[in-house]
């Protein structure tokens, strides 16, 4: 009996493994790459929120600014207080909510000279629900004393939509 190991018999070869490896790394960068995708919460702000909050920062700046210039004093008049359940109301749906603020370009609240906000006004309070918001940045004159260091050339005013 001959115990010689037979030439015809072959076992894997490089190839057999490269392909087996290939076709292996593919699939398993498909599956990655998937996985994202399935499990992200969907957004729960649409675009109508969205588009709502850029039509109403629009509105704000046509209305109360040249050349992005902000009126502060006239639109703290007409939207500080209860003025903004009015006045927004009309922009927004019968179940969204607006806010309105001004802030410094690092995101703080702009507040006058005694400490209160220049502007921070809302239909009703926000308590962490989704919100889509929209910016935009503009300079500000007005006739009440913003706090010390409040001398940035530009502000934010924002503007957000809630449910």
């Amino acid at each position: 009996m001959d115990h010689t190991p037979r030439t015809s018999a072959r076992g894997q070869t490089t190839q057999d493994f490269v392909v087996g490896i290939g076709i292996f790394l593919l699939a398993v960068a498909v599956v990655f790459a998937a996985i994202p995708s399935v499990v992200t919460p969907a957004d729960p702000v649409g675009d109508t929120e969205r588009e709502q909050a850029d039509r109403i920062a629009d509105r704000l700046v046509a209305e109360f600014a040249t050349h992005n210039e902000l009126d502060g004093g006239r639109l703290v008049a007409e939207l500080g207080g209860d003025g903004i359940d009015h006045r927004l109301e009309l922009e927004s749906g019968p179940a969204d909510e607006v806010g309105v603020r001004l802030e410094r370009l690092d995101g703080t609240t702009l507040e006058r000279a005694d400490g209160s906000p220049v502007l921070e006004a809302e239909t009703a309070p926000y308590e962490d629900q989704p919100v889509a918001s929209s910016a935009r940045i503009v300079t500000l004159e007005g006739s009440f004393e913003l706090e010390s260091g409040a001398d940035e050339p530009a502000f934010r005013l924002v503007v957000r939509v809630w449910r």
